[in-house]
């Protein structure tokens, strides 16, 4: 089993995985398998063979994601250019592991790296583009699952954003303004109520979920946080992975205004305020590409 991520964090192993796969998906259960090093914290990752990827949930409540993505998925692939995960099957709980899990195809490419070109504003601005048009069913307006807290307007996480600004306090080697960082937020905060309408947002639209190969991007994954909502926080993606000259042109492409692009850099700050304090010992990596996110929501 990988590093514990959560205190609810559920056992899982290549025994279970492939007791699971004999069970239910019997004709690939004899294929190699192996366990990935991924920056992931809401699946375990297996790869199945050399084109298909096994994903289980690590907390409690993760069949929810699991089946959401396998209802819902299919509906964007006419409006993306790239591709996203294709899911064969959907398993069931067993053998003392209480979540539905999924066998997906796998997609060649390696995530890219954070503020190092390695996508395009061109291809970001694509993917929010195809997300947002493509059309929100009855049926995706009345789920429940598809009300994610990042479709909310941003103004309402006020006593959020202030209680990560003092967690993060105490984090002696965070290098970070947070005195720069409050003041943007104290900015987000005085916006008047937006109305960006109800679209389709990704909801956690960063490096990790998303494949690049020779500098453009090729997949988007993990739509675990798949929403209806307001979709501003789909723009976090430009601080996260693009230079000043690189956001500049993806504002340009979305016609981003200011108001919304302020939204933008608060969701950007937000979300690295709440990874810092509860993945600063346990995830690296990813508290550094957020740091990269949230000094670039600094200059705007």
């Amino acid at each position: 089993m990988s590093a514990r991520m959560h205190d609810d964090e559920l056992m899982i192993d290549a025994d279970l995985v492939r007791s699971l796969l004999r069970r239910d998906l019997a004709t690939y259960a004899e294929l190699a398998l192996r366990p990935l090093d991924s920056t992931g914290s809401t699946n375990r990752l297996f790869r199945l063979g050399e084109e298909h990827l096994v994903r289980l949930p690590r907390q409690p409540g993760g069949s929810a994601t699991i089946t959401q993505e396998a209802r819902w998925l299919p509906g964007f692939a006419a409006n993306l250019e790239v591709a996203t995960p294709e899911v064969v099957t959907v398993g069931e709980p067993g053998f003392g592991y209480p979540e539905r899990w999924s066998v997906v195809r796998w997609l060649d490419g390696e995530k890219p790296a954070p503020g190092a070109g390695d996508v395009t504003a061109t291809d970001l601005a694509s993917v929010v583009t195809g997300l947002r048009r493509t059309e929100v069913p009855q049926e995706a307006l009345d789920d429940p699952g598809l009300r994610w807290y990042r479709g909310e307007p941003i103004a309402g996480f006020d006593a959020d954003v202030r209680s990560r600004l003092r967690e993060c306090r105490e984090l002696a080697d965070l290098e970070l303004d947070l005195v720069a960082v409050e003041s943007v937020w104290d900015e987000v905060t005085a916006l008047p109520p937006a109305g960006a309408g109800i679209h389709w947002l990704h909801g956690d639209l960063l490096a990790e979920n998303l494949l690049s190969r020779d500098g453009r991007l090729t997949a988007v994954l993990d739509f675990g946080a798949l929403s209806v909502g307001d979709p501003t926080v789909d723009l976090i993606c430009a601080w996260e992975l693009l230079d000043a000259a690189g956001r500049d042109e993806f504002r340009r492409i979305l016609d981003v205004d200011d108001a919304t692009w302020l939204r933008g850099r608060g969701w950007a700050l937000f979300i690295a305020l709440m990874t810092f304090p509860y993945y600063w010992q346990t995830m690296p990596v990813r508290c550094a590409d957020r740091l990269v996110m949230a000094r670039a929501a600094l200059v705007g």
